[in-house]
Formats: C-alpha cells, structure tokens, sequence
C-alpha cells in the first residue's frame, strides 16, 4: 500500500466513524441480539430474497409449523414443502434449493446443525457458507452476523449504493468487494457493523434513495461523495 493509499484509508475510515454517528442519531440505536440458530437464519434468508419481511416470516412459520424438524423439510416432497412456503414467493425455485443446502449440511457435518462456524475465523466462516450451492455472499453475512454475533456486513441494495454514493467504495466496486472494504473499515466489533448495516438502510429508505436521492435535507451530505459531485457540475 503507497502513502496516498494509507492516507485515503485513513479518509475513509474518518468519514465513516461520523456517518456512523449520524445514523445512529437519525435512526438508532441498533442493538444486536444474535438468535443463535445458523440453520434456522440461513433458511429464513433463502426466504426473505425477493418479498418482503412480513411474507417471509409468513414463509417461515408456515414451513415450520408444517415439518417440525429440518430432517422433515429435507426429506418431504418438494411439492409438499412449496405448498409451505408458497406465501413468500418464488417457492419454487426456493424449496428445492433449501432441501438441497440441508442435505448438503446434514452431509458435510452428520447433522443439522452450522452453530460452529462461530468457532472458525470471519473468512473461513463465509468460505464454508458461499461453498454451498446457492448460498452468496450476502446470505452468508446474514446468517453470521445475525445468527452468531460475528462482524460480517450484510450488503443489500441500500448498503451498496450508499456506499458508493459516500465514497467508501467507487461506483464500479461490487457488492461482494464492497462488502470485504466495509468489514475491513469498521473491525471486529459486531454491534458497531450491525448498527452501520441497520443506519445505511434505513437511510436509503429515505432519504438516499436509489432514483432522486433527497439531498437537500441530507444530514450526510457534507460527507458525501455524491452531493459534492452535484455541487461542482
């Protein structure tokens, strides 16, 4: 790393500590309470892509209620288990996928049971999750976070492009890179990554939205990579 690169790090990670302060006086307090059930999380995920939080809960319970162990889920028909979660869309696309990651798991660990991944690593832990099939980076960083209480960022849609817009990534940076660069600038601290992931949504809800960002009223605008580009146009 040059000096010019050290120097913008050290920017960013500036920038970063007073948005998070921001957020956290518009929107917070975020406080993490890890559910402690990795399984559980992981599948609730597969469910909440593409719907919203009330149908995948809707999903979930329904799935639950319906196969009491996931040994159940794994071994039903899949008709049986679309029918389940048919409330949270795309069911059938997803029902497959979640009777193949529990079977995958059942295999790789003689049960169904992930709750050791808080024993490896935040790398190794994301490795292990991203090499099952149909799991992304993103899931991964749910369920870890979520579920076990470790640093990993979550990077959805608002998380993306509220990072580029404040300059902590550019605009062609991915969502699975910008979510190793927010890791790296925020460290080990769970609840600090969860408060950041939790201020950055909602702040993307709105104000920063993804068609006409409501700049004027933004108190991260004098933070903000995107508003200062506006100025000098």
């Amino acid at each position: 790393m040059t000096n010019n690169d050290a120097a913008h790090r050290l920017r960013m990670i500036a920038r970063l500590d007073i948005v998070a302060l921001l957020l956290d006086e518009m929107y917070g307090p975020f406080v993490l309470y890890a559910n402690g059930d990795a399984l559980a999380q992981l599948v609730a995920t597969i469910l909440s892509q593409h719907t919203s939080d009330i149908n995948t809960a809707r999903s979930f319970a329904s799935l639950r209620a319906t196969f009491p162990t996931w040994e159940d889920v794994e071994q039903a028909p899949t008709d049986a288990v679309i029918d389940a979660i048919r409330s949270g869309g795309l069911a059938t696309s997803k029902a497959p996928r979640i009777q193949d990651i529990l079977s995958e798991v059942k295999t790789r660990n003689g049960a169904y049971d992930i709750d050791g991944l808080a024993e490896l690593p935040l790398p190794e832990a994301t490795r292990w999750l991203t090499s099952l099939h149909g799991v992304g980076p993103k899931t991964a960083a749910c369920v870890l976070l979520f579920a076990l209480g470790m640093p990993a960022m979550p990077v959805d849609t608002h998380v993306h492009r509220l990072s580029r817009r404040l300059g902590f990534v550019s605009d062609k940076t991915s969502a699975e890179k910008t979510e190793i660069v927010l890791e790296e600038m925020l460290g080990d601290n769970p609840q600090r990554v969860y408060a950041f992931h939790k201020g950055l949504i909602a702040h993307g809800k709105t104000l920063c939205k993804a068609r006409v960002p409501l700049c004027a009223p933004c108190p991260l605008k004098d933070h903000c990579d995107y508003y200062s580009n506006l100025q000098h146009e």
